[in-house]
């Protein structure tokens, strides 16, 4: 079955979607561009060794550097060509294929990192269950971040937004409860814009597990 993402991945960057998108980003880095804010973000919340689920990690980019940094991290994601991707750079790192409305992963995370529009790229009437998910692989105290766009100036072409509202609805419903929201990777506060940064918290007497 073609995922939502895919579509608009190929429909936007042709069949070889994945490779484009890889290389996009090695061509920011040679060009100088610093092309690891949401790493940055994570680094400044919570010191390494701690777990970090990259969920929607697309070709690896945020994985890699939070690994580089010394983070324990797991990247997974949906999407078996851009996981390819992410294995050929990164072979040694822990690459695993699931989907974030059904995954079990059978372990708990610190922070739960969800980068590059992922909320806005899921299947339609599936934000609740992946918030659920979500929950149940964070540790109880742990963070939910998620990062994306809320207009088409920040969504990729044909991507429908996902309500700021619908959002915290549903991570309310999956039992998270809000911290703070930000306009940038570097930290700015939410301005009522087109891009937020939600951070979440699973509460310290949570029962729920990773199962």
């Amino acid at each position: 079955m073609t995922t939502r993402w895919e579509r608009i991945a190929r429909a936007n960057n042709g069949e070889e979607y994945a490779a484009a998108y890889a290389e996009r980003f090695r061509v920011l880095a040679a060009q100088g561009e610093d092309i690891h804010g949401e790493a940055g973000f994570v680094q400044r919340l919570l010191e390494p060794p701690a777990r970090v689920l990259d969920a929607g990690c697309g070709t690896g980019r945020i994985t890699e550097r939070l690994a580089e940094l010394g983070y324990a991290v797991v990247g997974t994601d949906v999407d078996a060509a851009m996981l390819e991707q992410a294995r050929a750079a990164a072979p040694t790192l822990d690459w695993r294929q699931a989907d974030l409305a059904t995954m079990d992963l059978g372990e708990i995370f610190d922070l739960v990192l969800l980068a590059g529009n992922i909320i806005a790229l899921l299947e339609p009437g599936t934000l609740g269950a992946v918030a659920e998910r979500l929950a149940a692989h964070t540790t109880p105290g742990g963070l939910v971040v998620c990062g994306f766009g809320l207009d088409s100036a920040h969504l990729p072409a044909g991507c429908a937004p996902t309500s700021l509202a619908d959002h915290d609805a549903a991570l309310a419903a999956a039992g998270l409860e809000p911290v703070a929201r930000y306009s940038t990777w570097d930290g700015e506060p939410y301005d009522d814009g087109g891009y937020v940064i939600t951070m979440h918290r699973r509460p310290r007497d949570s029962q729920q597990d990773a199962s």
